[in-house]
């Protein structure tokens, strides 16, 4: 049972290691710092109890990503999937224990040795706040879905159904994680949806501002179908990468899909009233900065070829003292 602020009464006292549980919410905060800039401003907002814990699921998530992506394992993808199987083996059998018992050295020599430094602070805060395991195995799944020769890869997605499949466990399940550290007003299961809407949300923006770089993966994250409506093949696609310019007709089709992700945006908004009070101007600023992001591309021209869009310093300051103070 939990309370409608996420945390488990009587939760259970850290692992023994108190030193490595220490050092493990810094590296975690530090890979925050270092990877997710709008993210982790958005956290600083946050309080200091709840702070660490959503440092060391973006920790856990961006360790895995770099497991996915490590371009050593490009020409043996096998060793990806192993390496995943090994962790969620690892943290299968760490969290089948009573929680708070201390986290079980590695066994398996497949787990990769990033992992170590960050499953002391996972584990405590899965803990913590009573999070349901099985958001991690979905989001494992969809982490599967990007390497290939496991069964689940793709590097393709006919329609929009398809692409939240995969979103489901990449990005929903990151809104499903997060919610009980954040905390809710109402039962948890009624902010569910918002929760994982705004997953989705950041995840499609994250999609329509790297197309060249997971071109360059060999990978469309964008639907087919949703191109075709715009005459956008792969062949377009490839061209634009090659020559750094947009077509009109990708243009057009970005234009369609940003209105989209917009709708997203605007579909989680009231999710976050759900939400306890001392966490919403950070989860508003998250929003904000990453919904600018779609500004950015729009000001560009669409030139997502020829730069990545970044929301500049200063409109991102300005955007979280916005919405920190509610406007």
């Amino acid at each position: 049972m939990t309370s409608r602020g996420g945390v488990r009464p009587g939760a259970p006292a850290p692992p023994a290691d108190a030193a490595a549980l220490r050092d493990a919410y810094r590296h975690c905060r530090r890979v925050a710092a270092a990877h997710g800039r709008s993210y982790y401003l958005a956290t600083r907002l946050l309080s200091a109890d709840r702070r660490p814990a959503v440092h060391a699921l973006y920790g856990f998530a961006r360790t895995v990503d770099d497991i996915v992506d490590d371009p050593h394992a490009a020409g043996e993808p096998r060793q990806a999937v192993t390496a995943l199987d090994a962790v969620e083996r690892h943290l299968r059998a760490a969290w089948s224990q009573s929680i708070g018992s201390p986290v079980a050295p590695r066994t398996d020599p497949a787990l990769p040795a990033a992992f170590d430094r960050v499953v002391p602070a996972l584990t405590d805060t899965v803990g913590r706040f009573a999070i349901d395991p099985r958001h991690f195995w979905t989001f494992l799944d969809s982490m599967r879905m990007d390497i290939p020769g496991s069964p689940l890869f793709r590097n393709r997605y006919p329609t929009m159904a398809a692409l939240h499949e995969y979103m489901r466990g990449s990005a929903a399940a990151i809104g499903l994680q997060l919610l009980p550290v954040l905390g809710t007003v109402c039962p948890a299961a009624e902010a569910e949806p918002a929760a994982a809407a705004l997953g989705d949300a950041f995840q499609l923006t994250n999609f329509l501002r790297d197309i060249g770089e997971d071109l360059d993966r060999d990978r469309i994250y964008l639907p087919a179908a949703e191109l075709a409506a715009f005459g956008v093949d792969e062949a377009l696609l490839v061209d634009g990468r090659r020559t750094g310019r947009t077509d009109r007709r990708l243009r057009r089709a970005l234009a369609h899909l940003i209105a989209l992700n917009r709708d997203l945006y605007r579909c989680a908004g009231p999710g976050i009233e759900l939400l306890t009070p001392r966490v919403r101007p950070g989860i508003r600023t998250a929003a904000a900065l990453y919904a600018a992001i779609l500004d950015r591309i729009e000001d560009s021209g669409y030139a997502v070829f020829a730069q990545r869009a970044v929301v500049p310093q200063r409109r991102r300051l300005r955007l979280a003292a916005h919405a920190a103070l509610g406007t």
